[in-house]
């Protein structure tokens, strides 16, 4: 059975880590399966959203194999005393060298863990299932958030409560993770695919090439001065003028009926 499960419905992506005996870790194999993956999704035009999941219900993925993928990750030179990644995509792809601006959802079952967080962390929107866990818990065993964990997650919730995740490696309940922002809403777990599908089968009902324009805005944004970030949403802005979508969109408005967009 792949590691990965890769399953299209329409213009709906559904990304699946297949690892349930192992709560979802991260392997090498998984790892590249992942990459594969989100590469797929990002260069299929057919493709408009995208939902990333754990198979079974006790785990989203309690984040990379400690016994397969740490050792390919870490050098082996101590004399260097620094980390080495193997791969600059990052844990998953999406981690750190994907740039996709199709929407992503994480639809966390059970334990999201270290490098589980960091996929769902860099995912625009979370659900969680009312029995899931959140922590960043590298330090316990002598290493650090390294898939996006320390940047990402003070972007999402309050840099006290980051650093108090990061630094002390604990764990929080679904409602605590609500609670400070760090995800969208929490479900029953037997609702979670329902409520994670219905939220992608919004955004695919949405002007596709400007539901990505407004995450790239958002995104790149962060990382520049306010007049920098403003000048980047007007460009942006200024690229969907003239699109089929852009007609399309007033004048369904106008004609009162529902929008047929092409993402062109």
């Amino acid at each position: 059975m792949p590691s990965v499960l890769y399953a299209q419905t329409d213009r709906l992506v559904t990304i699946t880590i297949n690892r349930p005996e192992a709560m979802n870790a991260i392997d090498p194999e998984t790892h590249q399966a992942l990459i594969d993956a989100w590469t797929r999704f990002r260069d299929d035009d057919t493709a408009w959203v995208a939902i990333l999941t754990g198979a079974g219900d006790r785990a989203f993925s309690a984040g990379a194999d400690l016994k397969k993928l740490i050792p390919a990750v870490f050098a082996t030179e101590p004399q260097r005393g620094r980390g080495r990644h193997h791969n600059d995509l990052g844990l998953a792809g999406i981690t750190r060298g994907l740039e996709i601006w199709k929407p992503m959802i994480a639809a966390i079952n059970g334990h999201c863990l270290a490098g589980g967080l960091e996929q769902a962390l860099a995912c625009d929107l979370r659900i969680a299932s009312a029995n899931a866990t959140f922590g960043l818990t590298e330090v316990r065993w002598a290493i650090m958030p390294g898939a996006g964990g320390t940047q990402r997650l003070p972007r999402i919730v309050p840099l006290g409560k980051a650093l108090e995740m990061i630094l002390l490696g604990q764990q929080i309940t679904a409602d605590e993770a609500y609670r400070i922002g760090l995800v969208n809403t929490v479900v029953p777990l037997p609702e979670l695919m329902t409520t994670a599908r219905a939220w992608a089968e919004a955004l695919c009902e949405r002007g596709p090439l400007a539901v990505r324009a407004a995450k790239e805005a958002v995104v790149r944004g962060l990382s520049l001065p306010l007049p920098d970030g403003l000048r980047l949403e007007a460009f942006l802005s200024g690229t969907l003028r003239g699109t089929e979508d852009a007609v399309e969109g007033p004048r369904a408005f106008a004609e009162k009926r529902k929008p047929e967009f092409k993402a062109r």
